[in-house]
């Protein structure tokens, strides 16, 4: 059995997919991108700004679902240009710590939806 988790303080999403769904005691977060839940808008002033909005999105899903950073075993990142690496770290780290971090990938890929930099998903137990 699934649990769809909806939140009015992250973007809905832009096709068929949940914003996040439980099963079996794992939270998969879908992945996130720089939309100001407010305003509908992008934040794409810089790629800290943009990353810190997707963050802040994903506190909100993860509020939703019972949960927070602390329960985040798995980070997905994608971003389209590899120079965007170093800051978008900065950003990540403001949210894990080295001894505490989960496990994590970051690629560079050739676009992403909305014509944004960087795109993240994370999976968390609960």
């Amino acid at each position: 059995m699934k649990q769809i988790i909806v939140t009015e303080n992250a973007p809905a999403p832009v096709g068929p997919y949940s914003q996040a769904v439980i099963a079996n005691g794992v939270l998969y977060l879908s992945g996130q991108i720089a939309i100001n839940p407010t305003t509908k808008e992008l934040v794409m002033d810089d790629i800290k700004s943009e990353t810190r909005q997707i963050m802040t999105n994903i506190t909100a899903v993860l509020h939703e679902a019972k949960a927070s950073f602390e329960n985040v075993v798995k980070v997905s990142i994608f971003m389209t240009d590899m120079a965007f690496y170093n800051e978008i770290n900065e950003v990540y780290a403001e949210y894990f710590d080295n001894e505490t971090a989960p496990a994590r990938e970051a690629v560079a890929v050739a676009s992403l939806p909305k014509g944004v930099n960087v795109e993240i998903s994370v999976t968390a137990v609960l």
